[in-house]
């Protein structure tokens, strides 16, 4: 299964003003901008879990608000900033929830399988039977991003997953990414790391204050006359070692 995500002339109130993006199936599109441009407003917006006051978004041509809720989490899986639990439910447990939206259906086969990939894709095999409110903040980041990918959802959205990721964790974040690239997802990554985002995103969308101020190839968006603009502060870029390096000059 592989799908396509758009929002047409996306409009939330005081967050964004006429947005519109594309990503096709195998394709890894960045959102950047300052805090507040309205990244994780329009993440949400195609994930389907906000409603704009104006516009649309569509999977596949079909509208958000004609999909329940057990379909739409088949057709997109979203990795939100902030996944608090209450309870010390094991990792187990936890990447076992990504395959509860095909439970009853021909893939729920797949469902050990599954499980089994991504827990080894994390290694997160030693911590199984741990609560997951026992462990750091970089693993519970782990557990989650794991039981996103279990939901094994042809649309996949990721808002700062990378945020309490040590260097070897964003390394596993990188390979799984593209492995969900080469697997046929359509990919959107909301972060603030611009040189890994330049080496991993094929296509870029640059906001500022809810309005889109560059957009296209990755390598031709995130430029640093256009980060200048969009971040307000002198921003310079250099290439290290075959990848991209950006700084900001205050």
């Amino acid at each position: 299964m592989s799908a396509r995500v758009e929002a047409r002339d996306v409009v939330v109130h005081g967050r964004l003003e006429g947005v519109s993006v594309s990503v096709a199936a195998g394709e890894i599109h960045a959102l950047v901008g300052p805090n507040g441009s309205g990244k994780s407003t329009l993440l949400a917006v195609l994930a389907g879990d906000l409603t704009p006051d104006a516009g649309s978004v569509l999977v596949d041509g079909a509208a958000w608000s004609r999909t329940g809720a057990r379909e739409a989490a088949r057709r997109r899986a979203l990795l939100a900033q902030e996944t608090p639990l209450a309870f010390p439910f094991t990792v187990r447990e936890v990447v076992s929830w990504g395959r509860l939206p095909w439970r009853g259906t021909d893939s729920a086969h797949d469902d050990d399988t599954v499980v089994g990939e991504v827990i080894a894709e994390h290694d997160l095999d030693t911590l199984l039977d741990r609560p997951v409110t026992s462990l750091s903040g970089g693993e519970r980041a782990r557990v989650h991003l794991a039981r996103v990918l279990a939901q094994r959802a042809p649309v996949l959205l990721l808002d700062e997953a990378d945020a309490a990721l040590d260097l070897a964790g964003q390394a596993h974040l990188d390979a799984a990414v593209r492995r969900r690239r080469e697997a046929g997802d359509a990919i959107v990554i909301v972060g603030h790391d611009l040189g890994r985002l330049a080496a991993l995103a094929d296509s870029a969308t640059l906001l500022a204050r809810g309005r889109i101020v560059g957009q296209g190839p990755a390598t031709t968006t995130l430029t640093a006359e256009a980060l200048t603009r969009a971040y307000g502060v002198t921003v310079s870029t250099t290439t290290a070692d075959g990848r991209r390096v950006f700084w900001s000059e205050g």
